[in-house]
């Protein structure tokens, strides 16, 4: 995408008072354009890729050390109070708004996602199932003063035993237990289950 194709973009999104960012020039950490806006969206994607890093890289050990003392069960009630707490602890030190959503919720209180996270989770879902991997997926957006990003989770084996298709009794019963309105499974192998969604100040 040459400057001028960018600038025009980006004056056509201005006019509805939103700036997207495609997700393949995210993938590769570019933004066309040198003019302030997008050097603040810039750093505000690459700081959004790095808090996904560490809340990734904090939650998944958990959960890998609760499965292997006591099976999934045990890694859904560690998950059930971690996740949260890891989520509002990133929110209060870094200033952004962190939480998990889906189109298929195992918190309602939590999860569900507003009108831009849901049409992102679709485009996800559709992408996914045309063959790009969820780890590959990946959205930013400027709009109503806040940057927006949101960064695909997909279902890999170890998320199969509490968010497949089959689930052994005893995960049943802890699903049950903390999060009885649970609709996050039948998932299969590589499919979208969801996606990290952070909010930010634009400027």
């Amino acid at each position: 995408m040459d400057r001028q194709g960018a600038n025009q973009g980006s004056g056509r999104m201005h006019h509805f008072g939103t700036l997207l960012l495609a997700t393949a020039l995210l993938s590769h950490g570019a933004l066309a354009g040198g003019n302030t806006a997008d050097s603040t969206a810039s750093t505000r994607t690459e700081e959004a890729r790095a808090l996904v890093g560490r809340f990734v890289g904090q939650l998944k050990p958990q959960l890998q050390q609760a499965m292997a003392a006591g099976g999934p069960a045990q890694a859904v009630a560690v998950c059930a109070e971690v996740a949260p707490a890891l989520m509002d602890s990133l929110s209060a030190e870094t200033g952004w708004q962190v939480r998990r959503v889906s189109l298929q919720a195992r918190n309602a209180e939590r999860a569900e996602p507003d009108a831009w996270e849901r049409a992102v989770l679709q485009q996800f879902a559709a992408r996914q199932a045309a063959g790009t991997p969820a780890s590959q997926l990946q959205q930013a957006a400027v709009t109503d003063g806040r940057f927006r990003y949101m960064q695909a989770q997909g279902t890999e084996g170890l998320c199969l035993a509490c968010h497949g298709e089959t689930l052994s009794p005893a995960v049943q019963e802890a699903l049950d237990t903390h999060y009885p309105d649970d609709r996050a499974t039948g998932y299969q192998l590589g499919e979208v289950r969801g996606a990290i969604s952070l909010i930010a100040p634009a400027s």
